[in-house]
């Protein structure tokens, strides 16, 4: 089963003092392009954190936050009383009538009046933490298989199409050799010379072997059978598929070169357009 880049996860733990929020979403990218947004006190666990998530997620632009709330009235910032008293001191030398409110306002504007104490990280807490990182990841990874569903769907309809499209060139191809040899005797009749009919059959045999298409046909049977068996496979087949629809494109415009038949090249334009269709949503494809 195929998984799309695209996704999105979420997880939240009430600790006793704060709310951990985790969100990890992802887009489609040609490889793992990851940004980790999470508060310093947890910044000595990025490191573990990048290896677990390029571990499971394996390709994508990925954004992953670790959010904290707090919900306690206790702060971690507290007034620096002797650093402000200090201050004070400073400033009644410099402005002696001045009144205690007007030097109070001066003090707490000054630098390192406000000092925060450094918090240590929680082992507990942060195994919790874990739980829920553990928790969107799985979410993520959730998403991008019911999006995988979706891309199958679309990726057997348009397959289909295309396998449709060809088989209704192929039908056109007796009226299509007819209309050429058609026209070629009528050019020959119109210069009005006697002409070999055994050299002029020879000559034909070989031009109408030039515009058949039946390889093609064959080769691009294989490549949509192929596709269709990679994206039922077990392992991330994004690039194989983008690989398989190159492929598919040649022997399309081959077709489209040889066919010389008005309907015909409609068809390979439908089919080309199909194929288009394919090709952008396969970079979506993990």
């Amino acid at each position: 089963m195929i998984q799309s880049m695209t996704g999105f996860g979420k997880a939240s733990l009430q600790l006793p003092t704060k709310k951990i929020t985790v969100e990890v979403k992802s887009l489609n990218s040609k490889g793992l392009d990851l940004n980790v947004r999470m508060p310093s006190l947890y910044r000595e666990m990025e490191l573990g954190l990048r290896t677990l998530i390029s571990t499971r997620l394996e390709r994508g632009k990925v954004d992953f936050a670790i959010y904290i709330e707090s919900t306690s009235e206790q702060t971690s910032t507290k007034v620096n009383v002797p650093v402000v008293k200090n201050y004070i001191a400073q400033l009644k030398e410099v402005y002696p009538d001045a009144d205690e409110t007007e030097l109070m306002k001066m003090a707490v504007r000054m630098p390192d009046v406000l000092k925060t104490e450094r918090e240590e990280i929680d082992e507990n807490d942060w195994e919790q933490i874990q739980v829920i990182i553990d928790e969107a990841l799985q979410n993520i990874l959730s998403f991008r298989k019911d999006e995988g569903e979706s891309l199958e769907k679309e990726f057997n309809l348009r397959i289909g199409n295309i396998r449709q499209y060809m088989n209704d060139a192929l039908a056109l191809d007796p009226e299509r050799v007819q209309a050429i040899k058609d026209r070629l005797q009528t050019a020959i009749s119109e210069l009005q010379v006697n002409v070999d009919e055994n050299r002029f059959e020879q000559e034909l045999i070989y031009y109408l072997e030039k515009l058949d298409i039946t390889e093609e046909k064959v080769r691009l049977t294989n490549h949509l059978d192929y596709f269709l068996e990679t994206i039922k496979g077990t392992e991330a087949n994004g690039r194989k598929l983008g690989f398989i629809t190159q492929e598919m494109g040649r022997e399309i415009n081959t077709m489209g070169s040889k066919s010389n038949h008005a309907q015909m090249q409609k068809l390979v334009v439908m089919m080309k357009d199909e194929l288009e269709k394919i090709k952008e949503q396969v970079l979506n494809v993990l």
